[in-house]
């Protein structure tokens, strides 16, 4: 059911496109968020993907990176199709080993010595075919590159030049005489690459003659009428907001598109942040426009969990009452509108899937499998079979710095806009362990001090998120003259520009401090306040 809104609107039917082909590098998504950057629309799929399955052509083709060796029998490769598109490529790393592997099996050996950090490459200019030198063009003689690899290219393949190189990589870049293929050995999609994003540009645009029109307000237009199209004049549709960026750009979005067919349903699950549910009701009822349903769920949520401690069983009984409470809401909003102008039956669900759940989903895996996202690849059977509701997803292929420009451009006022993202598990995946009522009041006001000492501070737009947590532990501390027995308080606060990865913010010791000193003071029940320097990966940035 999620391909309906996909299948009228995927961008690539409308704007230019560079198809990535992942080969399950760690940072393919940076190759998209470069080149989207300079206003390329570019789209990922695994590298198995069969060319013949592809519903469009695209303007270049890249090969990214990724951990496999070329040689090995279970390596990764490409469907030879792709040769014959007709379209530029540019293979990353092992990208580059694959073309040069396939040309020849013995192009391709593993090193003498590992390449892993800076190094610089020395370009160089080839007489011949005019697209030879465009990879590097304005470039100069030498350029400071990122370098991640063991394997490497022995051999030039047969009809290609030698483009770049290093002091430990003689085919660092490659280029085909006759045909516009390259080769890189380095990574020009990371940060350590300085002028990467130049490379890629030069090839997307200069080489491939993508357009630079991927815009979102031509997006918006495009996706309010598609959207018209597939709901038709009569169908309503259903749509769960939390008051976070996301689902509010895809409430107004929804309504600008059919106005009030679309229900937006806030469900207070009894694990919300300090007024949330109120504050919801006032920005997005008020403020918006948007027809605004808010249901008291509380206790029937904070009643399910008790005795729970295990994170997905956390999540599942939250998932489970929320469609409990949804199906009731839906039929609810149909009998209503059976004797009125907007007489229908409600046929969608809206959700507000990102480009990056869908990556997490379509990543190239060594172990065959792929990872399926929560929040991608349908409704649960139970909506889909007992109420038949079809999924529409209009910013699944948006990252969230994406979706911010999006709800600029739709009205949404800068402060939603920049707010941090909050699960849809709430607070019950930011208590380590069972959630009671008195956890859930400690963590609120917990963070809501956290939460207006940064804005307080001016610093809350640098990071990316930022909340108080709970583990259920409890520690000694002493207050006056009396030991008291509490819980601590974790804070946690990243930067990350895609949420696929993401660093501690480095707070002011003194600010930090004072912060501490007021949980502890203000927070009955609490003895001491840590502070989480865990990056992403190996962690994640929620606690469960």
């Amino acid at each position: 059911m999620g391909g309906a809104i996909e299948e009228a609107s995927a961008p690539h039917k409308t704007f230019d496109t560079i198809l990535l082909l992942d080969f399950g590098s760690q940072t393919s998504h940076l190759i998209l968020r470069c080149l989207r950057a300079h206003n390329v629309y570019t789209e990922m799929l695994p590298c198995t993907t069969k060319i013949e399955e592809l519903t469009f052509k695209p303007k270049g083709v890249i090969f990214s990176g990724g951990p496999a060796s070329v040689y090995d029998a279970r390596a990764p490769h490409v469907d030879p199709a792709i040769f014959d598109l007709g379209v530029p490529i540019l293979g990353i790393c092992y990208g580059c080993q694959e073309i040069a592997w396939r040309a020849n099996s013995e192009n391709v050996a593993r090193g003498e010595a590992r390449e892993y950090g800076h190094t610089d490459v020395t370009i160089k200019k080839v007489e011949g075919a005019e697209h030879v030198n465009q990879l590097f063009e304005g470039l100069g003689e030498e350029m400071h590159v990122y370098m991640s690899h063991f394997d490497k290219l022995v051999k030039l393949p047969e009809d290609f030049v030698t483009i770049a190189s290093t002091d430990n990589t003689e085919f660092a870049g490659i280029a085909h005489k006759n045909k516009p293929i390259y080769g890189i050995q380095f990574h020009p999609e990371v940060s350590h690459t300085p002028r990467g994003t130049e490379l890629l540009k030069n090839f997307a645009v200069t080489i491939c003659g993508a357009r630079q029109h991927w815009v979102m307000a031509d997006f918006i237009q495009q996706t309010i009428s598609d959207i018209r199209k597939i709901v038709g004049p009569k169908a309503q549709v259903i749509g769960a907001v939390s008051g976070g960026v996301d689902s509010t750009v895809v409430a107004k979005l929804m309504t600008e598109a059919i106005g009030d067919r679309f229900h937006a349903v806030h469900i207070d699950n009894g694990v919300m942040r300090l007024n949330e549910s109120q504050e919801v009701q006032q920005l997005l009822k008020q403020h918006l426009g948007i027809n605004l349903t808010v249901i008291d769920g509380s206790k029937v949520f904070l009643d399910g969990l008790k005795g729970v401690t295990e994170p997905e069983k956390k999540r599942k009984i939250i998932g489970g009452l929320f469609i409990d409470l949804f199906e009731e809401e839906a039929i609810r909003i149909e009998k209503a509108a059976e004797h009125t102008e907007n007489a229908g039956k409600v046929e969608f669900f809206v959700q507000g899937t990102l480009y990056p759940d869908v990556i997490e989903s379509l990543s190239f895996n060594l172990s065959d499998t792929i990872k399926t996202h929560h929040n991608v690849g349908g409704l649960p059977a139970r909506m889909m079979n007992g109420q038949g509701l079809k999924l529409i997803e209009p910013l699944r292929m948006l990252f969230k710095d994406e979706v911010r420009a999006f709800g600029r451009q739709l009205g949404i006022e800068e402060g939603l806009v920049m707010r941090h993202p909050f699960p849809g598990p709430g607070i019950a995946i930011r208590i380590i362990g069972e959630v009671t009522q008195e956890r859930v009041d400690i963590v609120r006001k917990a963070d809501h001090i956290f939460i207006s000492m940064i804005k307080e501070a001016g610093i809350y737009d640098e990071m990316a998120q930022a909340y108080a947590g709970l583990d259920s532990n409890r520690a000694v501390g002493v207050m006056g003259d009396a030991r008291v027995y509490g819980y601590i308080i974790i804070l946690r606060a990243v930067c990350s520009v895609n949420f696929m990865t993401a660093e501690p913010y480095e707070f002011d010791f003194k600010l930090l401090t004072k912060i501490a000193r007021r949980i502890v003071n203000e927070v009955d029940g609490v003895s001491r306040v840590t502070y989480d320097i865990t990056s992403k990966p190996p962690g994640t940035i929620e606690l469960e």
